[in-house]
């Protein structure tokens, strides 16, 4: 069942190890079939090194397994919860890369100060909330309805990416590979803002440079790369 996406979400999770994103066991990928609306997810503390494509988890919206020899992830919870609120999305990343955890530690947003950011994020990363000890009970849910909670005021395509307070990173894209990609570049802007902040002290860039930057990339209007040819 949905062997294509169990390869997809595999290379994606071995992606995060390539990328530098996760050591040992720490983080998870997923992706959504939305003709069946089952996701695909890592199973829960197996070795990155020892997965095999048919070791990933089928689970249905509700959190059933469906598939798999496997507990699926323990942030599964926190998956479903983001796939039943954003249809659009098709692959959620979790990691603990350092830089951006940090910030998520000191429970602080990623300033937007260089154009880097704004090629791939219209503003500030946020970051939630911190989880109350009435959460706990159903901790890996009510993380997910932090974030929810956090980018409901924002474009989750624009700013495909969260901090949750005092834990870690989620991102997320159009599939797995792509949620991939946007949890490498919260680390690297993460890590420059670091540096950048032990420099000086920085002021955010200005919304004209944001919005030039962003749009170059995304958006009808968008000119950055090359154009696909019609065969």
């Amino acid at each position: 069942m949905l062997e294509e996406l169990k390869k997809e979400v595999l290379e994606a999770n071995i992606a995060l190890v390539k990328n530098g994103l996760v050591k040992y066991t720490w983080g998870n990928v997923s992706g959504i079939d939305k003709t069946t609306g089952y996701v695909v997810i890592k199973p829960s503390g197996v070795d990155y090194a020892l997965m095999k494509a048919s070791d990933m988890v089928v689970v249905d919206l509700d959190g059933n397994v469906i598939e798999g020899n496997y507990k699926p992830s323990s942030d599964t919870p926190t998956h479903l919860e983001l796939y039943k609120a954003y249809k659009e999305l098709g692959g959620i990343v979790h990691t603990h890369s350092t830089y951006a955890t940090a910030f998520a530690q000191g429970k602080r947003d990623i300033p937007c100060y260089g154009t880097t950011h704004a090629d791939y994020f219209y503003g500030s990363i946020p970051c939630s909330r911190p989880l109350l000890k009435e959460d706990m009970d159903s901790y890996e849910l009510n993380t997910g309805k932090k974030i929810i909670e956090t980018m409901s005021k924002l474009d989750i395509q624009a700013i495909p990416a969260c901090l949750v307070a005092q834990h870690g990173v989620f991102a997320w894209g159009k599939n797995a590979s792509e949620a991939v990609y946007h949890a490498t570049v919260v680390e690297e802007v993460a890590k420059m803002a670091y540096v950048t902040e032990t420099l000086c002290k920085p002021n955010p860039l200005p919304e004209y440079i944001l919005d030039k930057h962003y749009h170059r990339k995304h958006g009808k209007n968008a000119y950055y790369g090359q154009e696909k040819k019609n065969k």
